[in-house]
């Protein structure tokens, strides 16, 4: 029975979660009963929870009002009989302040499991927001410093990576090479065949170059029927003319544009900084006008010569 050399206990039940408790009370006849308290941390949602404790709540009151019906009437006056009714009392109502407990807790844990759950979506929106901006804006610029066409770099980039070459040169004090390009016959592909074949051969014309230059060259569009390139590190001026040579041969071979064969030959304008110029403006300036030289003398490609 139920009395004050023996109070009730508890004990973790890993059974019912890891938080789990059993509340053990010894019943008149001798066989212990128990209350099963699940943890904060069980199984399940917070709301199930407070379910399960209000069945067990509800049990161990049913058995604690047994435990006051077994005692017999001509007993209850006996002060072990007062004793045990004081103790059944204190103990319902200390289940039943730990059954308050328990379910304000558990109504604090839903608070805080949609407070998290708000933020969580929260923080995934703002990440995903920040991810389509960054890629928007790399989308951007890539737009900003790439031909639509042939997907090279265009005249702003080309203009920006040979400035960022100079500044290395000059640095180190030694040489940056700049090849102006232009195709020769092009005009006359776009007057009889049409923009789109013209625009075809522009684009087969780069994938051609791209694969010509070593590894580190920066193939561009400048525009029309120009290109530049720009050898990536120092190359001498013998150097840059077998470059000049091997771009020669890897453009000028016959292409085919819907079942018609076409050909385009470049002439190249080949500068170097510092000999031919100080800057990039003005190295552009004389890579173009050692192009036009090589496209009258028909000579395939040209050197610069320096304009002061």
């Amino acid at each position: 029975m139920l009395s004050s050399d023996r109070a009730p206990f508890s004990t973790r039940d890993e059974r019912h979660g890891p938080d789990a408790t059993s509340l053990l009370v010894d019943s008149p006849d001798s066989r212990p009963f128990s209350v099963v308290t699940p943890g904060l941390n069980a199984a399940g949602s917070s709301g199930a929870a407070a379910l399960a404790l209000t069945e067990q709540f509800e049990a161990v009151a049913g058995r604690l009002s047994a435990i006051l019906d077994a005692i017999p009437v001509d007993e209850r006056s006996r002060p072990s009989a007062r004793r045990i009714h004081t103790l059944a009392l204190e103990c319902a109502a200390a289940l039943g302040r730990l059954r308050e407990g328990m379910t304000l807790v558990a109504g604090e844990r839903d608070g805080l499991e949609r407070e998290l759950n708000h933020a969580k979506g929260q923080w995934a929106r703002a990440l995903l927001e920040a991810q389509d901006s960054q890629a928007g804006e790399l989308d951007a610029r890539h737009q900003a410093l790439h031909d639509d066409l042939t997907s090279l770099p265009n005249r702003r980039h080309c203009q920006e990576r040979l400035a960022e070459a100079l500044g290395v040169a000059a640095a180190r004090h030694t040489q940056a090479g700049l090849l102006y390009l232009d195709l020769d016959g092009f005009k006359e592909i776009n007057d009889h065949h049409g923009h789109a074949t013209g625009d075809a051969v522009l684009r087969i014309v780069a994938a051609r170059l791209n694969r010509a230059l070593r590894a580190g060259d920066v193939a561009c569009r400048l525009g029309g029927d120009e290109f530049a390139c720009l050898p990536a590190g120092p190359l001498s001026g013998p150097q840059l003319a077998r470059l000049a040579r091997k771009l020669i041969e890897a453009v000028s071979a016959p292409l085919m544009v819907n079942g018609v064969q076409l050909r385009v030959r470049p002439s190249i304008g080949v500068a170097i900084f510092p000999t031919h110029a100080d800057d990039a403006e003005a190295l552009f300036r004389v890579a173009d006008a050692a192009m036009y030289r090589a496209k009258q003398q028909r000579t395939g490609f040209a050197f610069g010569e320096r304009a002061d």
